[in-house]
């Protein structure tokens, strides 16, 4: 990854965020029932960055919930617009994931693996090209 800036945020624009895009750890899509139901869609597509890495700007609200492994998930989103931004496992705050769908330009974002497969929906399958969990890798 280069040391380029990449910039993110919310649809209406009351929060942003950027990093350095050479601090980005890996990317990966995210199957899970909780994700699909917190997208609207088939999958997160998700950025790992350590939070250090990442500068926000504006009040994100955050909504908790237990995960499949048992671990707590907090959602972060756009309390006027609903736009989902930034996750992170509270047993480990220091790992952060970006929504790809919330960078203003997301075109050099390349999925390291899938998680959840189990969970994949006909109409948004697995990715047959990158390796697979059939649940959550530990990242605690």
């Amino acid at each position: 990854m280069s040391n380029i800036i990449q910039k993110g945020g919310c649809l209406c624009g009351k929060i942003s965020y950027k990093f350095n895009q050479a601090d980005i750890l890996s990317a990966h899509h995210c199957h899970c029932k909780d994700c699909q139901k917190s997208t609207g869609s088939g999958k997160a597509t998700i950025l790992l960055i350590p939070a250090s890495s990442l500068v926000i700007e504006g009040d994100i609200k955050n909504y908790s919930v237990t995960g499949s492994a048992g671990s707590h998930i907090s959602r972060g989103f756009c309390e006027n617009c609903g736009s989902p931004l930034i996750s992170f496992v509270e047993e480990n705050p220091d790992l952060k994931f970006i929504k790809a769908g919330s960078l203003e330009d997301s075109s050099w974002v390349s999925a390291n693996s899938s998680f959840f497969s189990t969970s994949a929906v006909p109409w948004s399958p697995v990715d047959k090209d990158i390796h697979s969990f059939t649940h959550n890798p530990d990242f605690t």
